[in-house]
C-alpha cells in the first residue's frame, strides 16, 4: 500500500522531510494495530522511505491445533496452512494485513491522528528553526496589518512573523505588500502554536544594520562595544578597532556618511552618534557627549558618577532635545552624568556694578539691575540700543556707561 500518495495531501507545502513522513505513518498505524489487538509486539511494520510502500505483517509461532495459549503469539496449525500451505508446527508464520482488516471508522481516525502529528511536527520545526535565529536579521513582506501588530510573510520560509506596534519606530508606517526588515526578538508558544516576534526597537537591529554596512565589523576589524537608543530619536554606538591603521568611527560613517546614511533612512531619520571606544573613562564620557564639547571633567568612581564642565554655549548641546543626548551618554558609558556650566573664567573677570559707583550714579546702577544686569559684563553683553530700549536711560547716560565698564577690560 503507498500511502505517501495516499497522505501526499498533508505534506504538501510542509517542511517535513520524507524519512520523518514515513516515520510519523509508522507509529500512526503501530496505534492503529494497539487499538485493535491491544499491542504491537508481534507485529511488523515495514516503511520503504524510498517509494513509500508500507507493509504491516502479524508474526506468530505454529503450534498444534488445540494447544494456542496466547492468541497474540500463537497459531493453530490448520490457520496456519490456511494462509500459506508450507507451514509446519515450530515456524513463524507470517500474516499481511491491510486497511480494509482495521474497517474504515478506524481508517478515519488514523487520517486525522496523521493530519495532528504532521502539524505538531511543522510547528515544533518552526520553533526550533527560529529559536536557533533568534538576533537574525530577517526580511519580510507586509501580508496582514492589525490594531496591535503588523504580520509579516518571511521572504526566505514563507512563514508568518509578528512585529507587535511596541516594537515599531515610531515613524514607521508599512502597507499591505511593503517590504520591512527586523531582527528576531523572541520566539513564543501561543496556543500550542509558534509566533515569532520581530522588532525594529531592539538595539541589536542597529547592530545588525551595520554589520551589513559596514564590512570591517562583519570581517571582525571593528568590534561594537554598546549600543543605546531612543527609537526613531537617537542612537549612540561604541566601536573599537584592533587594527591601528583603520578609524572606527570613519569606517562606520563612510565617505561623506555613505554607509551611515541608509541606515539613518531605515530608522525613519534617527540620529546616530558613532563614538571611538576607550578604556580612558573621562575621554570616553567626553567623546559619549559629543557634539558638545567638554571643558573638564571630574569623576566620582565610587558613586560611579561624573561632573562634566562645559561653556555656556555647550550645555544646551551635552543636554540634547529632551535631555536624549546625555541621558544615552549616562547608559553608554554606565556613568552619572551631571552638567555644569564653567563660568569660573568669566566670574575671575566680572566685575559687580556696585563697584563702579564712584564713576556710575546709584540710580543708574539701579535701572540696569531693574533690567536684570548685575554686573559689567552683563552690561557690555547687550547692545546699545537694546540698553536704551530696556532700561529707558539717555542716550547719553548709556553711551557714558559703555565707556566706562569697556574700559575697565581694556585696561585688563
Amino acid at each position: 500500500m503507498n500511502l505517501v500518495e495516499s497522505f501526499s495531501e498533508f505534506k504538501e507545502g510542509k517542511n517535513i522531510d520524507r524519512p520523518t513522513m514515513v516515520r510519523v505513518l509508522e507509529d500512526v498505524f503501530r496505534t492503529l494495530i494497539r487499538k485493535k489487538y491491544g499491542s504491537d509486539e508481534n507485529f511488523d511494520v515495514i516503511v520503504n522511505t524510498q517509494n513509500g510502500d508500507l507493509e504491516m505483517w502479524r508474526v506468530r509461532m505454529i503450534v498444534p491445533d488445540g494447544e494456542v495459549t496466547d492468541e497474540l503469539s500463537q497459531i493453530s496449525f490448520t490457520e496456519a496452512k490456511s494462509i500459506d500451505e508450507a507451514y509446519e508446527v515450530g515456524e513463524e508464520c507470517y500474516q499481511q494485513l491491510t486497511l480494509e482488516d482495521f474497517g474504515r471508522r478506524s481508517i478515519m481516525a488514523a487520517r486525522q491522528t496523521l493530519i495532528s502529528r504532521i502539524m505538531d511536527l511543522e510547528k515544533d520545526d518552526v520553533y526550533k528553526r527560529y529559536m536557533d535565529r533568534v538576533g537574525d536579521l530577517v526580511v519580510g513582506e507586509v501580508s496582514q496589518i492589525l490594531k496591535k501588530e503588523v504580520l509579516v510573510m518571511d521572504d526566505a520560509t514563507q512563514n508568518e512573523l509578528v512585529l507587535p506596534r511596541l516594537e515599531m519606530i515610531k515613524g514607521d508606517f508599512f502597507r499591505k505588500g511593503d517590504m520591512v526588515r527586523g531582527i528576531i526578538k523572541r520566539v513564543e508558544m501561543r496556543n500550542g502554536t509558534p509566533m515569532v516576534m520581530l522588532s525594529r526597537t531592539d538595539n541589536a537591529f542597529l547592530e545588525k544594520l551595520l554589520e551589513q554596512e559596514v564590512p570591517e565589523i562583519e570581517d571582525g576589524l571593528i568590534t561594537v562595544k554598546k549600543i543605546v537608543r531612543m527609537p526613531g530619536e537617537r542612537a549612540k554606538v561604541a566601536v573599537e578597532s584592533y587594527d591601528d591603521r583603520i578609524d572606527p568611527v570613519g569606517a562606520c560613517v563612510g565617505m561623506k556618511g555613505s554607509r551611515i546614511h541608509g541606515i539613518v533612512r531605515e530608522l525613519k531619520n534617527e540620529n546616530i552618534d558613532i563614538v571611538n571606544y576607550t578604556n580612558n573613562v573621562s575621554l570616553f564620557i567626553q567623546r559619549s557627549l559629543t557634539p558638545a564639547k567638554v571643558t573638564s571633567i571630574s569623576l566620582d568612581d565610587k558613586n560611579m558618577r561624573a561632573s562634566v564642565y562645559l561653556k555656556p554655549d555647550q550645555v544646551s548641546l551635552a543636554i540634547g532635545k529632551g535631555g536624549s543626548n546625555i541621558k544615552l551618554a549616562s547608559k553608554l558609558t554606565n556613568y552619572e552624568i551631571d552638567v555644569f556650566r564653567d563660568t569660573e573664567e568669566h566670574e575671575i573677570e566680572d566685575v559687580d556694578l556696585d563697584e563702579f559707583k564712584d564713576e556710575i550714579e546709584d540710580w543708574v546702577i539701579e535701572a540696569l539691575k531693574n533690567i536684570g544686569c548685575d554686573t559689567a559684563k552683563s552690561v557690555l553683553a547687550l547692545n546699545r540700543e537694546e540698553l536704551i530700549r530696556r532700561s529707558d536711560l539717555e542716550e547719553e547716560t548709556v553711551d557714558d556707561v559703555l565707556k566706562i565698564l569697556a574700559s575697565e577690560f581694556d585696561d585688563d
